[in-house]
């Protein structure tokens, strides 16, 4: 049977064009940019879809949710490392950049120190916008075990002032 548009649709279909398909139906079936939890499980039902499965498949998007937030956090904190790490940078060779002026009059050996500063906060900058790769997966991990770790130890001290002061 060819559809409307003149094309001949498959016979079978992969997970993601499956999912592509019923997004596009559910977006224009309903006028609404949110549904309702009880309308997911509406549409669950009508699909055929076990309670399991679509409880099991909402706690992963949670979790991916919340995964996703996270990384959010920590390429803020990654900015925000590097923007200090650059005023820093320009505070030094201004620095040195004027005090080179005021010796000879002339911009000499204080550019081989800018350049030579420069390079790691290239790699710094390049790094901090890279989001892709196992370098970036080992880094946020890292930071999300160093923040986890703060708020345990903060969270116990609290409890402990607490106790102390009862």
């Amino acid at each position: 049977m060819m559809s409307p548009s003149g094309v001949q649709p498959p016979e079978s279909y992969s997970k993601d064009d499956v999912q592509e398909i019923l997004h596009l139906a559910i977006s224009r079936k309903t006028d609404v940019d949110e549904l309702s939890r009880t309308q997911l499980w509406e549409i669950a039902a009508e699909l055929d879809i076990d309670y399991e499965s679509l409880q099991a498949a909402e706690q992963d998007w949670l979790k991916g949710k919340v995964i996703e937030s996270k990384k959010q956090e920590f390429e803020q904190y990654r900015r925000k490392q590097l923007k200090q790490k650059a005023i820093r940078y320009a505070i030094i060779n201004f620095f040195l950049i004027m005090l080179n002026l005021l010796g000879s009059g002339t911009v000499s050996w204080s550019l081989y120190i800018l350049l030579i500063l420069g390079l790691p906060l290239a790699l710094t900058t390049w790094n901090t916008f890279q989001t892709d790769g196992e370098a970036y997966e080992q880094a946020f991990q890292r930071w999300s075990v160093k923040k986890e770790m703060k708020e345990s130890i903060s969270s116990l001290w609290d409890k402990f002032k607490k106790a102390w002061q009862s």
